[in-house]
Protein backbone atom coordinates (compact mmCIF):
# COMPACT_ATOMS: atom_id res chain seq x y z
CA UNK A 1 0.00 0.00 0.00
CA UNK A 2 1.10 3.52 -0.21
CA UNK A 3 0.62 5.07 2.74
CA UNK A 4 -0.01 9.07 4.35
CA UNK A 5 -1.50 10.00 1.02
CA UNK A 6 -3.62 12.50 3.54
CA UNK A 7 0.30 14.22 3.95
CA UNK A 8 1.34 14.78 0.29
CA UNK A 9 1.47 18.15 -1.15
CA UNK A 10 -1.65 18.70 -2.16
CA UNK A 11 -3.34 16.33 -0.28
CA UNK A 12 -4.23 12.71 -2.03
CA UNK A 13 -2.22 13.70 -4.73
CA UNK A 14 -2.46 11.15 -7.79
CA UNK A 15 0.62 12.68 -9.62
CA UNK A 16 2.08 11.85 -5.83
CA UNK A 17 1.41 8.66 -5.89
CA UNK A 18 1.84 7.36 -9.76
CA UNK A 19 5.73 8.62 -8.84
CA UNK A 20 5.63 6.19 -5.83
CA UNK A 21 4.15 3.18 -7.94
CA UNK A 22 6.73 3.64 -10.83
CA UNK A 23 9.52 3.76 -8.41
CA UNK A 24 8.82 0.96 -6.54
CA UNK A 25 7.91 -1.20 -9.33
CA UNK A 26 10.94 -0.61 -11.03
CA UNK A 27 12.97 -1.75 -7.88
CA UNK A 28 10.13 -4.72 -7.56
CA UNK A 29 11.08 -5.60 -11.31
CA UNK A 30 14.81 -5.57 -10.27
CA UNK A 31 14.56 -7.94 -7.43
CA UNK A 32 12.23 -10.33 -9.47
CA UNK A 33 8.47 -9.88 -8.61
CA UNK A 34 6.26 -8.60 -11.58
CA UNK A 35 4.69 -5.41 -10.44
CA UNK A 36 1.35 -5.99 -12.42
CA UNK A 37 0.52 -8.59 -9.90
CA UNK A 38 0.66 -6.33 -6.98
CA UNK A 39 -1.83 -4.00 -6.19
CA UNK A 40 -0.64 -0.33 -5.12
CA UNK A 41 -3.82 0.87 -2.64
CA UNK A 42 -3.18 4.49 -2.11
CA UNK A 43 -4.40 4.56 1.78
CA UNK A 44 -4.18 7.20 4.84
CA UNK A 45 -4.08 5.21 7.81
CA UNK A 46 -4.80 8.06 10.16
CA UNK A 47 -7.86 9.36 8.55
CA UNK A 48 -9.25 5.53 7.19
CA UNK A 49 -9.08 6.31 3.75
CA UNK A 50 -9.55 3.55 1.20
CA UNK A 51 -8.74 0.71 4.54
CA UNK A 52 -12.25 -1.23 4.35
CA UNK A 53 -14.06 1.53 2.33
CA UNK A 54 -13.60 3.17 -0.54
CA UNK A 55 -12.44 6.77 -0.06
CA UNK A 56 -14.06 10.10 -1.27
CA UNK A 57 -10.67 11.70 -0.95
CA UNK A 58 -9.52 9.30 -3.44
CA UNK A 59 -11.91 9.01 -6.33
CA UNK A 60 -9.25 8.82 -8.98
CA UNK A 61 -8.25 5.80 -7.74
CA UNK A 62 -10.32 2.41 -8.95
CA UNK A 63 -8.57 -0.40 -7.58
CA UNK A 64 -9.46 -2.64 -4.19
CA UNK A 65 -9.52 -1.52 -0.72
CA UNK A 66 -6.63 -2.32 1.17
CA UNK A 67 -8.73 -5.29 2.55
CA UNK A 68 -10.25 -6.19 -0.28
CA UNK A 69 -6.44 -6.48 -1.85
CA UNK A 70 -5.33 -8.29 1.30
CA UNK A 71 -8.54 -10.41 0.77
CA UNK A 72 -6.87 -11.07 -2.81
CA UNK A 73 -3.68 -12.72 -1.89
CA UNK A 74 -3.55 -16.83 -2.22
CA UNK A 75 -2.23 -18.90 0.72
CA UNK A 76 1.13 -19.92 -0.31
CA UNK A 77 1.40 -24.29 -1.10
CA UNK A 78 3.11 -25.91 1.51
CA UNK A 79 4.10 -29.28 0.01
CA UNK A 80 4.00 -32.27 1.86
CA UNK A 81 5.45 -34.42 -0.57
CA UNK A 82 8.93 -33.13 -0.22
CA UNK A 83 11.67 -33.30 2.30
CA UNK A 84 10.80 -32.23 5.45
CA UNK A 85 11.67 -28.75 6.21
CA UNK A 86 11.13 -27.17 9.59
CA UNK A 87 13.40 -23.96 10.58
CA UNK A 88 13.72 -23.93 14.50
CA UNK A 89 12.35 -21.05 16.63
CA UNK A 90 13.58 -22.33 19.85
CA UNK A 91 14.89 -25.40 21.82
CA UNK A 92 13.68 -26.24 25.75
CA UNK A 93 15.25 -28.19 28.02
CA UNK A 94 12.18 -29.32 29.98
CA UNK A 95 12.51 -31.46 33.35
CA UNK A 96 10.69 -34.83 32.89
CA UNK A 97 10.26 -34.79 29.27
CA UNK A 98 14.27 -33.67 27.79
CA UNK A 99 14.71 -31.54 24.61
CA UNK A 100 11.81 -30.18 22.82
CA UNK A 101 12.81 -27.80 19.64
CA UNK A 102 10.17 -26.14 18.57
CA UNK A 103 9.45 -24.04 14.62
CA UNK A 104 6.70 -24.49 11.80
CA UNK A 105 6.90 -27.54 9.50
CA UNK A 106 7.54 -25.48 6.28
CA UNK A 107 7.71 -28.92 4.07
CA UNK A 108 7.34 -32.24 4.37
CA UNK A 109 5.63 -34.29 7.34
CA UNK A 110 6.96 -34.52 11.20
CA UNK A 111 6.06 -37.92 12.63
CA UNK A 112 7.11 -39.72 16.03
CA UNK A 113 9.15 -42.57 15.43
CA UNK A 114 11.17 -40.56 12.05
CA UNK A 115 14.79 -39.70 12.01
CA UNK A 116 15.62 -36.12 11.73
CA UNK A 117 18.85 -34.44 11.08
CA UNK A 118 19.40 -31.19 12.64
CA UNK A 119 21.21 -29.11 10.24
CA UNK A 120 24.47 -27.40 10.35
CA UNK A 121 25.78 -29.55 13.23
CA UNK A 122 24.30 -32.81 11.40
CA UNK A 123 22.86 -34.31 14.50
CA UNK A 124 20.64 -36.96 13.89
CA UNK A 125 18.05 -38.35 16.70
CA UNK A 126 14.53 -40.05 16.34
CA UNK A 127 11.37 -38.28 17.14
CA UNK A 128 9.55 -39.61 19.97
CA UNK A 129 6.43 -37.20 20.43
CA UNK A 130 4.93 -34.67 18.57
CA UNK A 131 2.67 -31.91 19.98
CA UNK A 132 0.83 -28.77 18.87
CA UNK A 133 -1.10 -26.35 21.31
CA UNK A 134 -0.17 -29.19 24.39
CA UNK A 135 -2.14 -31.77 22.07
CA UNK A 136 0.07 -35.09 20.54
CA UNK A 137 -0.03 -35.34 16.72
CA UNK A 138 0.41 -38.55 14.71
CA UNK A 139 2.17 -36.11 11.71
CA UNK A 140 2.81 -32.40 11.64
CA UNK A 141 1.48 -30.77 7.94
CA UNK A 142 3.03 -28.03 6.18
CA UNK A 143 1.95 -25.06 8.37
CA UNK A 144 1.83 -26.62 11.49
CA UNK A 145 3.78 -24.81 14.50
CA UNK A 146 5.10 -27.94 16.76
CA UNK A 147 7.14 -28.73 19.17
CA UNK A 148 8.74 -31.86 19.07
CA UNK A 149 10.80 -34.36 21.74
CA UNK A 150 13.73 -35.86 20.53
CA UNK A 151 16.17 -38.56 22.45
CA UNK A 152 19.14 -38.68 22.97
CA UNK A 153 19.50 -35.02 22.64
CA UNK A 154 21.20 -32.59 25.17
CA UNK A 155 20.90 -28.50 25.07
Amino acid sequence: CCNKMDATTPKYSKARYDEIVKEVSSYLKKVGYNPEKIPFVPISGFEGDNMTERSTNLDWYKGPTLLEALDMIQEPKRPSDKPLRLPLQDVYKIGGIGTVPVGRVETGILKPGMVVTFGPSGLTTEVKSVEMHHEALQEALPGDNVGFNVKNVAV
